[in-house]
């Protein structure tokens, strides 16, 4: 007769030990911090790319009909909202608004800051600056972005 205790072969429990798991989380947080700083690089290229296209493309079509409708660029005091409202005294000639811009406000750059527009240019004195102050946001140092 049977006892009515049935015996079983003693089951091999295996699981990962504390050290194997902080292992793991560690490998996974390295990759982790990696992707994440690639992708922060990427996003800062296109930044610079993006802006760097405005100022040497994008608003160059814009300045040039309104220099064609009246007869010069916007002065540094008109600036770029020239391009939206007619200067006062130059409303007969004005066809605008030459930059199409959603909810009237001019473009700003990536990092949220107006372009700099001077006509005559420093940079330019035949023809206009525009400008980006770049990331650091201060005028006049290595990262800006301009149309030179």
């Amino acid at each position: 007769m049977r006892s009515p205790h049935r015996s079983f072969p003693k089951a091999r429990l295996s699981a990962f030990t504390l050290l194997e798991i902080l292992v793991v989380l560690a490998i996974i947080g390295m990759l982790v911090g990696l992707a994440v700083t690639k992708v922060g690089g990427i996003l800062d290229s296109s930044s610079v790319k993006t802006t760097t296209l405005f100022v040497t493309t994008s608003v160059k079509t814009p300045l040039t009909a309104y220099r064609l409708d009246i007869g010069d660029y916007p002065s540094t005091a008109e600036g770029l909202q020239a391009l939206l409202i007619p200067p006062q005294g130059k409303e007969a000639n004005w066809h605008g608004p030459y930059l199409d811009v959603t909810g009237g406000k001019l473009p700003q750059d990536a990092w949220k800051q107006d372009f700099v527009y001077k006509y005559p240019g420093t940079h330019n004195p035949t023809g206009y600056d525009i400008y980006s102050i770049g990331p650091d946001k201060t005028d006049g140092t290595a990262d800006d972005i301009g149309n030179w």
